[in-house]
């Protein structure tokens, strides 16, 4: 619905075009009939649970000689496995079948997304390859407005899938209809397998963007402050975007940096409303009601939205062993004080911290070492299950089928070596990590950063942002074939040499507007984080970024789509 709000202004306005009510689909009404109109609209992802409940509801309505007419838009297509469930069902001859194409939402002036948080789940632990075709499409659609893209770099399998299934639509657009590309208008195109960096959606945010995703949940560019926040019997909802010339200022700034700014504003707010003293005529009050008052009072409530949340941000760091939570993450990233971060894990899964930010450690702790050693892997998981319960087995096996959490192959290596010292062999993050200098030598300045690592406090640079940045300055993966080697589903590049006299594609690859603007495709999933170092990296290098996204997330909402919830 959150997609649909966007799109259609919410609940207004379907009642304005003729809706009378609106229900959510629940299993629980699979056989129950539901009270409306004599036409009913199902809006629904094609899944074939969901599609399995709907065709129950119409069976058991039929049954019950209820006529009205049904429609099932399929968002955002229709499947022909959902149409052959139909069939079988009985169903499908009831049915009017449609699909809204929705490709990619424009949530600000420099991110676009799918806003499809099952899009991880369904890729890497499902197998289910669906959603690449609306990654495809969207970049298309994307082409036909922009130009064609002349360097296109694919950094991972879903990367390399996604190139080609635009190649094999963009050659069949073009023989059924010829199609007269408009001048390109973006110089270079990154599609980015999340698996390649898996590492940093888990690290802990400290953008303010990215702490107020982790504490309150940011969902298509809105957040909801609740009541200890807004001081009000109801919470309210607050767009987040550049408009907000407030939230643009600290955004992007490191959490330690953001009280500042809003004192200023505050400051500056406060000289503004004390105008109205100086006053002397009518005609000035006037102007003043007219022009500045709504203005002023909306930025005071913004204002005081923002401080509130800042409070509770704090208030949650000063709780419990954040600092130390946060150095272990550290000494994960760098690889040091192995022991130390071992015990530490343990002691957070004996005092039964949160189930999240236990998993969290486990799959840091599994990512930066290649896995976890078998006597440990097996130690720390029979401690996990007495903490959070054995129906956790489940969360165990998904987090291995997608890459998360894993035992280390037995080696011969690691049978001599054995113990919490084998974390200390050679794995491909740690080479990734020295090759690309993920861990600064010197002290960032997170006031005036000028390195992307100030995202992670100075403690990690973000790899898949790094991989731009290397790619850009080399114009390739020249140089880079040691690093290639070690990514997952390899590297495939596509740059086109300049044509004269063929529009836009010929003048991307020479200096010029176009050629600095590069537009980023993470199939799987972002984090704030990484759009935040991706706007630092622009400002530092010149080049303006495009994010585009299947969605948005942090390390919770990342897990908790692979984590099963009981049902209930």
């Amino acid at each position: 619905m959150r997609p649909l709000d966007r799109l259609t202004g919410g609940a207004s306005f379907l009642k304005d075009n003729g809706v009378d009510k609106i229900f959510k689909l629940e299993r629980a009404d699979r056989h129950k009939s539901l009270n409306g109109c004599d036409r009913r609209i199902y809006i629904v992802r094609p899944k074939v649970n969901i599609i399995k409940i709907i065709a129950d509801q119409i069976a058991n309505e039929r049954a019950k000689n209820e006529t009205r007419k049904y429609k099932i838009v399929m968002v955002p297509r229709k499947l022909f496995l959902c149409e052959s469930l139909l069939e079988q069902e009985g169903v499908h001859g009831l049915c009017e079948l449609d699909e809204l194409h929705f490709d990619l939402l424009p949530l600000d002036t420099d991110i676009i997304s799918m806003e499809n948080p099952d899009f991880f789940k369904a890729f890497y632990m499902d197998n289910d390859l669906t959603g690449l075709h609306t990654v495809s499409r969207g970049v298309s659609t994307l082409q036909s407005i922009f130009g064609e893209i002349p360097n296109i770099y694919c950094i991972g399998k879903a990367g390399k899938m996604c190139y080609e299934l635009l190649r094999q639509m963009s050659v069949g657009e073009k023989i059924n209809k010829p199609i007269d590309y408009p001048k390109s208008e973006i110089g270079h195109m990154f599609l980015i397998d999340r698996e390649v960096d898996l590492v940093t959606p888990l690290c802990t945010q400290v953008t303010y963007e990215g702490l107020l995703d982790d504490m309150f949940g940011i969902h298509c560019a809105c957040i909801e402050f609740r009541s200890e926040i807004t001081q009000k019997d109801h919470p309210v909802k607050v767009m987040l975007n550049s408009e907000d010339k407030v939230y643009d200022g600290i955004r992007n700034r490191h959490f330690t940096n953001v009280f500042d700014f809003l004192r200023t504003e505050a400051q500056e707010l406060q000289k503004k409303s004390d105008k109205r003293k100086d006053m002397k005529s009518v005609s000035e009050m006037k102007d003043f009601v007219a022009t500045d008052l709504r203005h002023l009072n909306q930025n005071k409530a913004v204002l005081s939205y923002h401080i509130g949340a800042c409070e509770q941000i704090i208030a949650k760091k000063n709780k419990g062993d954040f600092q130390e939570y946060i150095q272990t993450e550290h000494s994960l990233l760098e690889g040091s004080s192995q022991r130390e971060n071992f015990n530490y894990i343990e002691e957070s899964i004996n005092k039964q911290n949160s189930l999240m930010s236990n998993l969290r450690l486990l799959c840091l702790l599994s990512l930066t070492n290649d896995g976890i050693p078998a006597r440990e892997y097996k130690s720390l998981k029979t401690q996990f299950l007495h903490s959070h319960g054995f129906e956790q087995m489940v969360t165990f096996h998904s987090l291995k089928k997608v890459g998360l959490l894993k035992e280390q192959e037995t080696t011969t290596q690691s049978k001599v070596t054995a113990g919490v010292a084998a974390l200390t062999r050679t794995s491909a993050f740690k080479t990734l990590r020295k090759r690309l200098n993920l861990i600064p030598a010197a002290d960032i300045d997170l006031r005036n950063p000028c390195d992307m690592s100030y995202v992670f406090s100075g403690a990690y640079t973000p790899l898949s942002c790094r991989l731009v940045e290397q790619v850009l300055e080399r114009e390739g993966f020249i140089g880079l074939e040691d690093v290639t080697k070690l990514l997952p589903g390899g590297v495939h590049t596509d740059v086109r040499l300049p044509t004269p006299g063929k529009g836009g594609r010929g003048n991307n690859n020479a200096p010029g507007r176009a050629a600095k603007v590069v537009l980023v495709y993470f199939i799987g999933g972002c984090t704030y984080s990484e759009i935040a170092a991706l706007r630092l990296l622009g400002k530092l290098k010149g080049f303006r970024f495009l994010v585009a996204t299947t969605c948005i997330y942090n390390s919770g909402s990342m897990l908790e789509t692979v984590v099963d919830k009981p049902q209930v």
